[in-house]
């Protein structure tokens, strides 16, 4: 498009008493960007009045390329949209204005940097066009009948899409299915109630736009987001459907009791709550060893879970499951006595009136407890030993029947695990990886996603198995575009939390199918129509964006030469940061767009000029906060740059600063490792191992590579990110000294 520039400056909010607005235009125009008669200033840009000026000159004088030199990019983003027109925002509210001495020279340096960069983004960026596939199909595949799965398929259903439910069962219901009674959910709290879902079996079954396959898994997934080609493995043999995006709710499995034997598993009279449920349905709670009723009947807690030799977490439903086989054995039987062990009694919500009328039962007996050890006690009876004790001391109680509420294992378990041991030996050569694959049992495999980085979505970096959601941040959302999952697959949760869970995961589905079919991104870019645009001519196939893509995004053809499937991408960038070619762009925000902001900005020959990428989900916000709090000054020698993601940061941009004579260059990113939180998975992890061969840069340049530095940073470090880039300018003050590029 032939672009016509303008640029709006908003004095209102203070900027007019921080910012000299005419040593800002004489500034910025100086620049040669833009003529100074194209720059205008208002009271108030937001106003209606400001937005009408601008509307004005859109509609007059053909203006479709400007820079609001106003707020930051995270605010007013409504009133500052304009369709068709190239919009850049300059923040020298907030970052200015809001976090630096008013009206001195350094003050007015920085807001006409910053306008001057965001002029050269007007002018290097270009007018995002959606990129829109062809066919796309908007059905929700389900996989798994269970509570959750079949709550998601009654949502998506009467939201008014299709469904496709898969079942590896004979029949739907999962565990939800086997109960003999379910916990109360309404006031007050104190009769069992029918397992919630059998109405929505019958509910489903009658629903004409959900389709149900039972004893069927899925064998294999191909596509992407609006186009994904599933083929079901049926009691009829293979089909092939459509769907436009999946809802996993594959359930759990209980824990394997035979690695409980501390706990008595395996002596005739110890069962699990899982086969006292069956028990109790088959209508009869008696001791398997020789059919007598079972009068006395310990609960053990947190048999497995909550346990670092076991599972560590806790598993959600054991306390209100004991709780409720507690009244089981009471109702059965009005002399029995039901004793449950516990560490803590964790009944969410209002669950918590269920188990103060259990309490109320003087046939109930709770205590807190460390069980150490069940043993025999002859005649089919057994010993419960414990300590810590709300007594005090070590108890041993006499129990016909002892009940361990074991935790649960997600579904998604069995797969990672065994795809973590396949990696760990093809890490140690191709015999080992045969060995493995010879001798290992293959699990059943949920997905299998015909992606390059693997068949089934990634769980939880030491997460036990449990789908990676990112669920610090967002919901519902794994790393592969267009997949979510629900229940406790996700985490461990109740049968109400599940169908509620199911609810947010069917319409995360819904929005990802109406997303692709427009060409916006979701999560966390949910607004961005933009899509990364190779210069393939030029691609080495080296694989770098391949390998480093976070979301499968990037697959290669028979020649291993990477090609996009759009419709799984972020818009991260991380593609962008990977390729040494520099060939992929986005329409507005590539490689030479930043690396001309960068070498834009005035680099004084005395004092320090440093430069800051800050992640715009983390890092960027927490930099506003800053200013919005307005109790802290920023170092006003930091250029602040908004970054997607450290993630898209190419090395170029280095070389590009140092050899400017940039003093220094500090990277914001999100917090990484094991409880990472960068809403592109691997971003900061990312832009950290790459920074790791920053030195070879900076050696070529003869600087020091203390120069570059990375800080993970919280949105909630905004009390402190004003000290750590203090402590930053400092060290280069005091220890390096300035870039001896300054001046060439």
């Amino acid at each position: 498009m032939e672009k016509k520039y303008g640029v709006y400056i908003c004095r209102g909010c203070g900027i007019g008493e921080a910012v000299d607005v005419e040593k800002l235009i004489a500034g910025a125009s100086s620049s040669g960007k833009v003529a100074k008669e194209k720059f205008k200033v208002h009271d108030a840009l937001c106003s209606p009045e400001g937005v009408a000026m601008i509307n004005a000159d859109i509609k007059n004088e053909g203006v479709n390329a400007f820079n609001i030199v106003a707020c930051s990019q995270r605010s007013k983003v409504e009133a500052f949209d304009f369709p068709g027109c190239v919009t850049a925002r300059t923040n020298v509210r907030e970052l200015v204005a809001w976090s630096m001495t008013p009206m001195e020279e350094a003050t007015n340096q920085l807001a006409i940097d910053y306008t001057v960069m965001g002029i050269i983004k007007t002018q290097k960026g270009d007018l995002p066009e959606p990129g829109i596939l062809e066919n796309l199909n908007r059905t929700v595949l389900v996989i798994g009948g269970g509570i959750t799965g079949v709550t998601a398929a009654l949502e998506a259903a009467k939201a008014g899409y299709d469904v496709e439910l898969v079942e590896k069962e004979a029949e739907l219901g999962g565990w939800g299915s086997k109960l003999f009674k379910a916990i109360p959910t309404g006031y007050p709290f104190e009769g069992l109630e029918e397992p919630a879902v059998i109405a929505k079996i019958k509910e489903a079954r009658a629903n004409p736009k959900i389709r149900i396959h039972t004893s069927t898994t899925v064998s294999k997934t191909d596509g992407q987001p609006g186009l994904y080609d599933v083929t079901l493995m049926t009691p009829g043999g293979e089909e092939t459907i459509k769907a436009g995006a999946v809802v996993l709710a594959a359930g759990w499995k209980p824990y394997d009791a035979t690695k409980l034997t501390h706990l008595g598993y395996g002596l005739p009279n110890v069962v699990t709550s899982v086969e006292f449920e069956e028990m109790a349905k088959k209508g009869k709670i008696t001791r398997p060893s020789d059919g007598k009723a079972a009068g006395k009947v310990a609960f053990i807690q947190c048999a497995g879970s909550r346990d670092p030799e076991h599972l560590p977490y806790c598993s959600s439903f054991c306390c209100s499951t004991s709780l409720k086989q507690a009244k089981y054995v009471r109702d059965a039987n009005q002399d029995a006595l039901a004793m449950i062990f516990y560490k803590d009694i964790r009944t969410p919500g209002q669950t918590e009136l269920f188990y103060k009328n259990m309490q109320n039962d003087p046939g109930v007996m709770l205590t807190k407890a460390q069980v150490t050890g069940i043993t025999e006690a002859g005649a089919g009876n057994l010993y419960v030993e414990a300590e810590d004790t709300l007594l005090g001391k070590k108890v041993k109680a006499l129990a016909d029947l002892v009940v361990l509420a074991v935790g649960i294992v997600p579904a998604t378990a069995g797969p990672q695990q065994y795809l973590d041991g396949l990696t760990a030996a093809a890490g140690k050569g191709d015999d080992a990886k045969a060995k493995y694959i010879a001798e290992t049992p293959k699990p059943d495999f949920l997905l299998n996603l015909g992606y390059k980085q693997g068949p089934e979505i990634p769980s939880m970096e030491g997460g036990y198995g449990f789908a990676d959601s990112n669920f610090l941040c967002f919901q519902y959302e794994t790393r592969r575009t267009g997949i979510y999952t629900a229940g406790c697959v996700r985490q461990p949760m109740r049968m109400a939390e599940a169908a509620e869970d199911a609810a947010g995961a069917a319409m995360k589905a819904i929005q990802a199918i109406e997303h692709v079919a427009k060409g916006i991104a979701v999560h966390p870019r949910a607004w961005d129509v933009t899509y990364p645009d190779p210069m393939m001519t030029r691609c080495t196939s080296c694989k770098r964006c391949t390998e480093e893509c976070p979301f499968g995004a990037i697959d290669e053809d028979a020649k291993g030469t990477p090609f996009y499937k759009i419709n799984r991408c972020r818009r991260c960038g991380t593609c962008m940061g990977a390729c040494p070619e520099r060939i992929v762009s986005f329409k507005d925000y590539h490689v030479d767009m930043i690396g001309s902001m960068i070498k834009s900005m005035d680099v004084p020959e005395e004092g320090l000029r440093i430069i800051c990428l800050a992640c715009e989900n983390d890092a960027y916000a927490a930099l506003d906060t800053v200013g919005i709090r307005r109790k802290q000054k920023l170092n006003p020698a930091v250029r602040i740059v908004p970054v997607r993601c450290l993630g898209s940061t190419n090395l170029v941009w280095v070389a590009d600063a140092f050899s400017r004579g940039i003093d220094g260059m500090l990277l914001l990113g999100c917090k990484y490792g094991e409880d990472y939180q960068c809403h592109f998975v691997k971003g900061s992890e990312l832009a950290n191992y790459r920074f790791t061969k920053v030195q070879e840069t900076l050696d070529r340049l003869q600087l020091e590579a203390e120069r570059c530095k990375l800080l993970q940073v919280g949105i909630d470090d905004y009390a402190k990110l004003p000290e750590m880039i203090e402590e930053f300018a400092k060290n280069i003050e005091d220890q390096l000294g300035p870039n001896p590029f300054k001046g060439f």
